[in-house]
Order: C-alpha cells, then structure tokens, then sequence
C-alpha cells in the first residue's frame, strides 16, 4: 500500500450517517494505525536506501543531517503519547515542552549506525501503531485545551494523534529532497514510474 492508497482509503472511510447526516463516520483508530504503518514503511525502505556513508549529509549547514532527521522522525511520537498515553492531558497548560523538546534533541543528536537508526524507526514505530489502535472512538473524540491564547482555543485528540503521521510524511518530502541531492531516485517514484511503464 502507498501512500496515495491510505489517503483513499481515508476517503473512503469518511461516510455520513444515513439517519440524519449529522454523523460522521470518521477514520478511526484502526485506519490510523494502519496508515501510520504504511507511511512508516515508507520511511525505512528511504533509509535503507540511503548508503550509511552519507547518514552526515546536511543539505544546509543549520539543518539536521540524515540520521538526525530519521531519529527526529522515530522519536516525534513521544510527544503525543506522553500527553494522551501517560498523562491523558485535557489540557496543555503547565505541561513543560521546554524538557521534552530537550530531551529529544539530546536523542537526536547521539551517535547511531546505519542499523541503530533503522531498529529505533521500527520499533518506536510498532510501539506507537500498537498504542493507537488500541483507542477507542470515545477517547479520539475529546478535547484538549491549547494553552492560553493558543488558536484554535482546543483540538480533539483524534487531530493531535494524527498530526504524528503529518508530521513523519513533512519529513519524508524533505527526505525525498535529499535523496535527489545525493543522487537517489526515491523508491516510490520508481514504483510509479513502473505503473505507468506497464500502463502502456
């Protein structure tokens, strides 16, 4: 499954209820999870085809380099699970972001192969597909307060959760960016080119 294919079927899956259409049917825990998996998978077929040699590249010299950008990507879903796993935050004031974001650049910013950054992208991945699937609809559906002055004044937890596939796949186009920097074609591209090769 590509990513086109998950965002169709996330069509598909946003239906109105016959009675009344007031209902929204809407992509639900399941779907998340799955099409969490998949955009995961797309990530780590990118780094596996990037040569562990080039892990250093930084397109610019302020920006992250590759296995900093992979590690920011496996680990960006500790946010969200600390607010909706650990803490079932209703609200985001007094929630300290200056700590966490600390601690995640500190992870960032380790040492790791080739290997190491691939093995903590699958299983920071699993983890977190495992947990949201898990969820149920009633708890997707509530709202958490944004802190003072923030806009919107709140957000359902079902848009914060989703905003760690977001997030990941803003990353990948940058990754994909990089890959031609270095002279890859990146491997979806190469499938849609072979769908449109046998299409003739």
């Amino acid at each position: 499954m590509t990513d086109i294919d998950d965002f169709k079927s996330s069509i598909v899956n946003r239906k109105l209820s016959i009675k009344g259409a007031s209902k929204m049917n809407y992509y639900g825990a399941k779907e998340l999870a799955a099409s969490s998996r998949t955009v995961r998978g797309n990530t780590i077929i990118i780094a596996q085809d990037i040569p562990a040699e080039q892990f250093d590249f930084k397109p610019v010299p302020e920006y992250r380099n590759v296995s900093q950008l992979l590690t920011h990507i496996a680990l960006t879903c500790l946010f969200q699970y600390q607010l909706h796993g650990l803490e079932k935050r209703t609200s985001l004031e007094g929630f300290d972001f200056q700590a966490l974001m600390k601690s995640l650049i500190e992870e960032e910013n380790r040492r790791r192969t080739k290997e190491q950054v691939i093995d903590l992208l699958q299983k920071e991945g699993d983890k977190w597909a495992g947990w949201v699937e898990g969820l149920s609809d009633e708890f997707l559906g509530e709202r958490v307060q944004m802190p003072a002055g923030a806009t919107p004044p709140s957000k359902s937890r079902f848009e914060m959760i989703l905003s760690v596939k977001e997030h990941e796949m803003h990353h990948r186009g940058q990754l994909m960016v990089i890959q031609r920097l270095l002279g890859i074609v990146p491997h979806l591209t190469l499938e849609r080119q072979a769908r449109m090769a046998q299409a003739k």
